[in-house]
């Protein structure tokens, strides 16, 4: 094994958490900080806690409103839409020419 390839290895790192727990484990790290550790959560604690960054959740709702508000359209009815914008092009050509 080559010598100086490896980082060094601490065996009492310690992890500080968002909530305020700490704890030490071994890293290749001091100091490590996390936002979510075992104390806080949800799946180990049980508790349901919604953690929001930058409005995702409201922004998701948003859209999912939106797109029940939009109506669709089958293929025919886009065809027949698509064949009546070409008539009115072609019949303005004609105008012009």
């Amino acid at each position: 094994m080559k010598k100086e390839t490896h980082p060094e290895y601490h065996p009492k790192a310690k992890v500080s958490c968002a909530c305020g727990n700490t704890f030490t484990i071994g890293s290749t790290h001091k100091e490590i900080s996390v936002e979510i550790c075992y104390a806080c959560h949800p799946t180990y604690t049980g508790k349901k806690k919604l953690i929001d960054t930058a409005g995702r959740v409201e922004k998701f709702k948003a859209r999912q409103e939106k797109a029940a508000k939009k109506t669709t359209r089958s293929k025919t009815e886009k065809r027949a839409s698509r064949k009546k914008t070409q008539t009115k092009k072609e019949t303005k050509k004609k105008i012009v020419a």
